[in-house]
């Protein structure tokens, strides 16, 4: 039996620096979940990864990741996806030095 499609955002590392980011609706990268484009569609969630998988030059290691709707953007459904809207883990610095409180 199928599943039921889920809400997406597109996902990937920066080449440069591995930081995770978010594609938005404007088709920029953001390091900020609540940024994301929230899909909500099936056919055009894949069509947004291979548009992200296409870019080569900027990400790496694109992927769908489950989200909800929330009150100012996307929110991650996962502990994973709560995780890597943190940034790093092995000290303060990135996304943890912007906000202390994370």
């Amino acid at each position: 039996m199928a599943r039921n499609f889920t809400p997406k955002v597109v996902t990937a590392n920066r080449l440069r620096e591995g930081d995770v980011v978010y594609l938005t609706a404007a088709d920029t990268w953001t390091p900020f979940h609540h940024e994301a484009e929230l899909i909500e569609d099936e056919a055009h969630a894949q069509m947004r990864l291979l548009h992200a998988a296409a870019q080569k030059l900027q990400v790496v290691g694109a992927y769908l990741a489950d989200a909800k709707a929330g009150p100012n953007g996307p929110e991650p459904t996962h502990f994973r996806e709560q995780f890597r809207t943190r940034g790093p883990s092995n000290y303060s610095h990135g996304k943890q030095a912007d906000h202390p409180n994370v």
